[in-house]
Parts: C-alpha cells; sequence; structure tokens
C-alpha cells in the first residue's frame, strides 16, 4: 500500500476497534465519541462511514467475520475433537465474539448480506458442535443458541481493569467448558434458543 493508504486502513481499524470499545460500554453514545476515542477527526470518521447506523453494520458485519474464521479454523484442525472445540471458545472469548449483541441488538438495520452470513455461521458452528457430539466429548443437547448466549453472557462479566476481566472471563469460561464436557448428564432444562430468536433481537 501506498503511504496514504497504508495511513487510511489504519485509521480505519483504529475507528472500528473504538467503535467496539465505546458502543460496548454505551450504546446510546454519539458517533463524535468514537472520534474522539480513535483520536481522529469527525470529517475522518465520516468520509469512511455515512452514519452511526452504517458504523454499527460494518461492526456487526467485522464481528461476523471474525467469528466464521474461527469456525472454520476448528473444523479444519485434524486433531481431538474436544480440543479444537474448547479453543474454538477460547479464541471467540479473546476477539469479542458476542460481546456487542446485546448491546446493539435492534439498533441498525440487518442486510440481506448480514443476515445471509449469519445462516452461514449457524450452519457452520452446527457442524462444529455435531462433530464434538459424535466425538462423544460434547453434551448431546448443546446448539447453537447455547454457544452464542454463553458467548454473551462471558461479555457481560466487566469487573475490574482489562486485564483482571479477561481472567474473569476465562475462569467463567472454564467453568462452562467443564460442563459441557459432562455427557450422559441429566439433560438440560429447556431447549436452547433457536435461530429466530436469535435473529429477532435484531429487528428493532
Amino acid at each position: 500500500m501506498s503511504g496514504r493508504k497504508a495511513q487510511a486502513a489504519r485509521n480505519d481499524e483504529l475507528i472500528r476497534e473504538a467503535a467496539r470499545a465505546v458502543f460496548t460500554a454505551d450504546p446510546g453514545a454519539p458517533i463524535s465519541a468514537v472520534a474522539e476515542h480513535a483520536g481522529v477527526g469527525i470529517s475522518a470518521l465520516y468520509r469512511r462511514y455515512k452514519s452511526k447506523e452504517d458504523l454499527l453494520q460494518k461492526l456487526a458485519d467485522d464481528g461476523m467475520d471474525r467469528y466464521l474464521a474461527q469456525v472454520e479454523a476448528a473444523l479444519a484442525e485434524d486433531g481431538d475433537p474436544w480440543d479444537a472445540f474448547a479453543g474454538f471458545m477460547r479464541r471467540c472469548l479473546d476477539i469479542g465474539a458476542g460481546s456487542l449483541t446485546m448491546r446493539l441488538a435492534g439498533s441498525f438495520e440487518v442486510t440481506e448480506e448480514m443476515s445471509r452470513k449469519g445462516q452461514e455461521i449457524h450452519l457452520a458452528t452446527k457442524r462444529l458442535l455435531e462433530r464434538t457430539q459424535e466425538a462423544g466429548a460434547l453434551r448431546p443437547e448443546i446448539e447453537v443458541g447455547d454457544v452464542s448466549v454463553m458467548l454473551e453472557y462471558l461479555h457481560s462479566i466487566r469487573i475490574g481493569d482489562d486485564e483482571r476481566m479477561n481472567r474473569l472471563q476465562h475462569r467463567y469460561l472454564a467453568l462452562m467448558l467443564d460442563a459441557l464436557h459432562l455427557t450422559g448428564k441429566e439433560e438440560l432444562p429447556g431447549p436452547p434458543p433457536t435461530w429466530q430468536e436469535l435473529r429477532g433481537r435484531y429487528d428493532g
């Protein structure tokens, strides 16, 4: 990339990282707060994103791409299925998968492309769960909706500074993984959330 294009790419990444931080803390924050957090001028932000909704859509789409990459990486592993699944969950936590879902659901329009990508993610995650279950390593009643809700819950743990918060999130993920690994135990109460229930939260 040329110097100007490289700087533009850096600014764009700064803006997206700032937006994730700002809107996770306060979904109602103005777009000017993102520019301030990123250390760029508001005009530089508006050159890339025409509105707050446009920025939120891009954030959601970016998050879906990151999550999908982790599912595909786990499916590509040919070692122990449980290790692949557990590693996938830890990486999802570290990349922030699910961190904005509860905060931003219903605050922007879901495009047809995002809906298509969401279905792709759902099917890929289902394949990962089924492979782990077929290996006898994951409770058979666990479905895709369970994974979504668990990641959202883990990201709702916001205690201490960033390092302390991350350690606590991984502490409770470890407990969840132990529970998920308990095959042959009493069936969980009630069904998991469906794709329609999860998708419906975005219809604001």
